[in-house]
């Protein structure tokens, strides 16, 4: 098994002796680079780049520069996919977006991991474990998602939070680590978000 075969059958593989897992990294890096240095309003360039990065898209779709990924084909953004400034992607397993997905400032969804014990960690191992967002989905700025997690639809995810184990559908979760505190309901729509009115 060549070791980018075992980074997607998400068992330990060494990536920096790999001349392929390199060559492959150097380039999707090269295209986010120059994906971050387009003027901000030329949106069609934009648009052709990120389908050369990342593996699938649907229509629409928009990502604040800057954003940096590890490998970009392991990526699939849904439809109507956004995500603000700052956004990394350690795509070394699958990375998937359904519809309808908010993405904060300065967010991360890191599939790699490395070993506790300290010989094989030094020697460069790691694995990688796939992370899935549902449809309808609010990433708060800051947040940080580990690998293997899957996050349900119609969720948020408060600001800050490191989200570790599998967040379910339907809830407002929050934390260090992420907890879900609450469902969403229907009296969620009658929330005003206007601070002069609560005065």
């Amino acid at each position: 098994m060549t070791e980018k075969e075992k980074m997607l059958n998400s068992q330990m593989y060494n990536p920096m002796g790999d001349k392929q897992l390199r060559n492959e990294r150097c380039s999707v890096k090269n295209l986010c680079r120059e994906y971050n240095n387009l003027p901000f309003e030329d949106e069609e360039t934009q648009k052709i780049l990120i389908k050369k990065i990342v593996g699938s898209t649907k229509e629409n779709f928009y990502i604040t520069a800057p954003f940096w990924c590890d490998y970009g084909y392991n990526i699939e953004l849904g439809e109507n996919f956004y995500s603000n400034h700052n956004m990394v992607i350690l795509d070394c397993a699958k990375v998937k977006f359904g519809d309808n997905v908010f993405v904060a400032p300065n967010c991360g969804f890191y599939t790699a991991g490395h070993p506790v014990d300290y010989p094989r960690r030094n020697a460069g191992f790691e694995y990688a474990y796939p992370i899935t967002v549902g449809d309808n989905v609010w990433i708060g700025g800051g947040v940080q998602v580990m690998p293997g997690v899957t996050i349900g639809s119609n969720v948020v995810i408060g600001g800050g939070s490191v989200v570790v184990k599998d967040i379910p559908s339907d809830c407002v979760a929050v934390g260090n680590p992420c907890k879900p505190i609450r469902k969403i309901t229907d009296e969620d729509m009658k929330t005003c978000f206007d601070k002069n009115m609560n005065k």
